[in-house]
């Protein structure tokens, strides 16, 4: 992530140079994640990856609502298993999509918020000072972005009305025009928008002067792209890309959740899948289990009261977590 802020922060910097007389002002790079997104400017002659209001490079791309607050990033998160249906996270897989899409489809079986069809377009509803309202994803995406943007003017002691925004490289027209309109909700200026892939090998060759063919591999949280790139000289080229807009950590994460879910219930006699607290808190105890595993061979998921007031408590190894998502890799 990191290495894409480096780029669309250079290329801020590029785009602002090349529109000197229309810009006003910085011009700021953001990552607008599934799962997480982080802002970035380059300033004297390097990039800074700016810290939110609690310290932290990047922020949980998560919205929520509570009876009198709307909450974003690291507060949102911090509540959702408290709060599951009006906390807002993976917005980023419904953006530009349409409801009957399988992706979407598959995603409302585990998603704790809902989820309904106007015009054909996914659409979340939620409750909002007592009362539903019905908001398109790029709205959601939109309060992420604005807090990107409050996070660089805070950090700069001015206004930003500027930025770059990185996408998947394998998103379509539709959703690369969505991820726009939601920079433009809010408040600012998108001047580019750019192939994450590309952001990567950009930032990797920037002091490269020898011919070189780069192959980047880009797994997030919810998508994966790989592109293939020559640079020549500082100069940059795409030569072939591919990718999933729908595969990334969140899946690895669900197929846990499944596999946890049928022993629950093997074990207990006891069918979670409609509770959606239950399912928030065993979302969030996967995932950490899922980044034990990146550093020991096997990690200990314990909860307390998971569901029906019972108590769960397994043990996922590496080789496990392998085989549930084979197909996957």
């Amino acid at each position: 992530m990191w290495k894409a802020v480096a780029l669309i922060t250079l290329a801020a910097f590029a785009a602002a140079k090349e529109e000197d007389k229309k810009i006003d002002g910085p011009v700021i790079g953001i990552d607008l994640g599934t799962t997480y997104s982080c802002v970035g400017i380059y300033k004297n002659g390097r990039v800074e990856i700016i810290p939110n209001d609690q310290g932290n490079r990047i922020t949980p791309s998560y919205v929520a609502f509570t009876d009198d607050e709307r909450l974003i990033g690291e507060a949102a998160k911090n509540q959702a298993t408290i709060n599951p249906t009006q906390t807002l996270f993976d917005v980023k897989r419904l953006i530009g999509r349409r409801f009957k899409d399988s992706t979407v489809q598959k995603d409302i079986k585990l998603l704790p918020y809902k989820i309904v069809d106007k015009s054909t377009k996914p659409m979340i509803a939620v409750k909002v000072k007592g009362e539903e309202k019905v908001m398109a994803p790029e709205e959601v995406s939109s309060m992420v972005l604005t807090k990107m943007k409050e996070t660089a003017e805070n950090y700069l002691g001015k206004e930003v009305k500027h930025a770059v925004v990185t996408v998947p490289a394998y998103f379509n027209d539709a959703q690369r025009q969505s991820t726009k309109d939601a920079g433009t909700i809010a408040g600012l200026n998108v001047l580019r928008i750019i192939n994450e892939p590309t952001a990567a090998a950009i930032a990797y060759g920037l002091d490269k002067k020898t011919e070189k063919n780069i192959l980047v591999y880009d797994l997030g949280g919810g998508t994966f792209d790989v592109s293939l790139l020559t640079i020549d000289n500082g100069v940059f080229e795409v030569v072939a890309t591919n990718g999933d807009t729908h595969l990334g950590g969140e899946d690895f994460d669900q197929r846990v959740m499944q596999h946890f879910m049928k022993i629950f219930e093997k074990k207990h006699g006891k069918d979670m899948t409609k509770d959606k607290r239950s399912i928030q808190k065993l979302r969030r105890e996967v995932e950490k289990t899922k980044r034990a595993l990146s550093s020991t061979h096997q990690a200990r998921l314990e909860i307390e009261a998971l569901y029906d007031g019972v108590d769960f408590s397994e043990t996922l190894t590496r080789a496990r977590f392998e085989e549930l998502n084979a197909d996957l890799f």
